[in-house]
């Protein structure tokens, strides 16, 4: 990968992106002790940031390779990048995406006049039958990672960072099979030998460590983590000496950190971050440095709406926004007002109630009230429940089920 070869992709890409201004955080930068940036690629024509490579890479085909249609294996991001890329250069497209593909990326992907085929359970087993169909049918394959043209593309991205934000000390990038990461830490050096970029990956699929360990990729046995975008096995063997000599570090965060920051990024931005794209967000708390300048990639906003009521409910849980407690008292009249108005003093509100007659024997002696409240944040919460311990409630916390 060469810098004249990435301004040729800066230029090429502009005519299907549209402009993702750096967003300071105010929020994040508070937090962190650094000048933080988002580089906002969930806002693209196509929700992420895959239509730079994508696009770039057909543009180099010449014009048998593309009238051969076109294939190729993803999560969904690439899906539409390649997608969009063959209706405007009007060819046929066939995409395989694993089954367990957010529902809103495969519409968005049919929109595009592509054909879907969903097969297995991660992108691995995707691109597995994507070449199979290929060999037979005589496609061209358009890899979403392990391409040095398609990591070009998304390398546009430094160049847009560099051109807003000059004096950048670190860039921050999400890590999945290794394309956009090889092309942004490799332009980002070319452009400047001593900035610092950092590779983000998910705990529960962290190839690129196991392939930095090793020195080679390696294949791991699963790749369980919400970050569908990233959950690869295998990260790329063409793409994988550019992140050993341009990458300077590599994070790996926990599904639990992603969920938290999903909740911070809606409230203190009023933007849609698929958790793939949250993985650098999560990542600034690990910094060991202060007031940097720090440049965060959110690489995809497409999140479907089960997905999306899913993590917003365990992200108010996990910052002590909602939870349950059990108490038990006797079953007569005025102990249910006496619960409720020790929760009003305190200023909590409850959102629903569950009460079970049948946990003693004795039902005289104690029933189960199950409370399910919201509070303001972890330190009003305890304050809630010790404010039911001193009214001799003895309260006990519980798992907070589905409370919608």
């Amino acid at each position: 990968m060469k810098l004249e070869k990435f301004e040729e992709a800066a230029k090429k890409v502009k005519e299907v992106t549209f402009p993702t201004n750096l967003i300071f955080s105010e929020y994040y930068s508070q937090k962190t002790g650094n000048k933080v940036y988002f580089k906002p690629e969930n806002l693209q024509n196509t929700g992420a940031y895959k239509v730079r490579g994508a696009y770039y890479k057909i543009s180099t085909l010449n014009d048998e390779q593309r009238k051969k249609g076109l294939i190729t294996a993803s999560a969904g991001n690439h899906a539409q990048g390649v997608a969009n890329a063959a209706r405007i250069y009007g060819v046929p497209a066939t995409i395989v995406m694993p089954t367990t593909t957010p529902i809103i990326k495969v519409n968005r992907t049919k929109a595009y006049g592509a054909n879907v085929v969903l097969y297995g359970n991660v992108y691995d087993d995707a691109e597995k039958k994507a070449y199979e169909i290929a060999k037979v049918n005589g496609l061209t394959f358009v890899h979403p990672f392990n391409d040095l043209d398609v990591a070009t593309g998304q390398g546009s991205i430094a160049m847009e960072i560099f051109m807003e934000l000059p004096t950048v000390d670190i860039i921050l990038v999400p890590i999945g099979g290794g394309g956009l990461c090889s092309g942004v830490a490799t332009l980002a050096k070319l452009l400047n030998p001593n900035i610092k970029v950092i590779g983000v990956e998910p705990k529960g699929a962290a190839s690129m460590s196991a392939a930095i360990e090793a020195g080679k990729p390696v294949t791991l046995p699963s790749a369980v983590t919400i970050a569908d975008g990233t959950a690869v096995k295998t990260v790329g063997d063409k793409v994988l000496p550019y992140v050993q000599k341009n990458v300077d570090e590599i994070i790996t965060i926990d599904d639990s950190e992603l969920i938290i920051n999903f909740l911070d990024i809606i409230e203190n931005h009023k933007m849609v971050v698929e958790n793939s794209g949250l993985l650098t967000a999560a990542a600034l708390s690990h910094l060991k440095v202060k007031n940097k300048k720090v440049v965060s990639i959110l690489s995809g906003g497409n999140m479907d709406i089960i997905t999306l009521s899913s993590v917003v409910q365990h992200g108010l849980i996990a910052k002590g926004r909602i939870f349950s407690v059990s108490v038990q008292l006797p079953d007569r009249p005025g102990e249910l007002l006496r619960v409720a108005d020790v929760i009003a003093k305190l200023q909590g509100n409850i959102i629903r109630l569950d009460h079970n007659q049948f946990v003693s024997i004795n039902r005289n002696a104690a029933v189960e009230l199950r409370i399910t409240m919201e509070a303001f944040g972890p330190d009003h919460k305890q304050k809630i429940i010790d404010g039911l311990f001193n009214a001799g409630f003895n309260p006990t916390l519980v798992m907070t089920s589905d409370f919608y």
